[in-house]
């Protein structure tokens, strides 16, 4: 709404005051939707990823380290969350995506300007174009009963990365981008949802202008169909019909990743 009071806040601090006061709309969908194919493709990744519940009942080593930061990311006891970062970046390279020209990082500060001030947005993991030093995948991590407004934080470090990717695109003598859907995942636990995140120029300025866009932003988001959703956080990429859903939805998802 044009009547919302905005204020400088960085990524962390976005709440649905700031979706609202920028005119972005979350809607989710279905996986036909969303991923726009049906049924969605079997994931590329080791035959005993599938069949392998725990990592000692894998025989290939890079399965097994696969497994032990899942259960790493599991544990309750972990502090700073830091095994989800681990298991993310495990997951990136057993599913392929981590391919030349590509690199991922941890924690990877991203500076942009809301309302005339520097802010910053931290995402957990990004993966990141060597060729541009694009951001072209984010990843945001949350803790089980912990903050509740993921999206809004995503979608803060959506508009960062692509005011950092411009940046560094004019420091490089390349064209700005006038646009980008900025893939992300939200992950508790070891339990992602995904989403497709629209920033235009257009955004970007009201954002920096503290102002309200004319037109709405709308974000799209897919929540993976999983045989006991209520347990999707308890369970996550454990049991093995869960791991099986999770990882076709991320193989579908790769397509969305440029």
């Amino acid at each position: 709404m044009a009547d919302i009071i905005r204020s400088a806040k960085s990524g962390n601090e976005w709440t649905g005051n700031e979706l609202e006061a920028y005119n972005i709309e979350l809607t989710f969908q279905d996986a036909p939707t969303f991923f726009g194919e049906t049924p969605l493709p079997p994931p590329t990744v080791s035959q005993e990823v599938l069949t392998a519940l725990t990592a000692d009942d894998a025989v290939d080593d890079t399965v097994y380290n696969l497994l032990t930061q899942l259960d790493l990311a599991m544990m309750p006891s972990e502090p700073e969350l830091s095994a989800v970062e681990d298991f993310a970046v495990a997951l990136f390279h057993s599913l392929g995506y981590l391919h030349r020209p590509r690199a991922v990082r941890t924690r990877k500060e991203l500076r942009f300007i809301i309302c005339g001030e520097e802010k910053d947005a931290k995402p957990a993991v990004c993966i990141i174009d060597r060729n541009t030093n694009d951001v072209i995948l984010l990843v945001h991590k949350v803790e089980l009963g912990g903050d509740i407004n993921p999206h809004a934080q995503l979608i803060a470090e959506a508009i960062a990365a692509f005011q950092n990717n411009n940046a560094r695109r004019v420091s490089m003598g390349l064209e700005e981008l006038d646009s980008k859907v900025v893939p992300g995942i939200i992950m508790v636990g070891t339990s992602p949802s995904f989403f497709k995140i629209p920033v235009t120029q257009d955004l970007v300025r009201c954002v920096r202008q503290g102002q309200y866009p004319p037109s709405p932003t709308i974000v799209t988001g897919h929540v993976p169909a999983l045989p006991r959703p209520n347990r999707r956080f308890i369970e996550g990429m454990k049991p093995l019909d869960n791991r099986r859903a999770i990882l076709q939805c991320y193989e579908a998802f790769k397509k969305f990743i440029f």
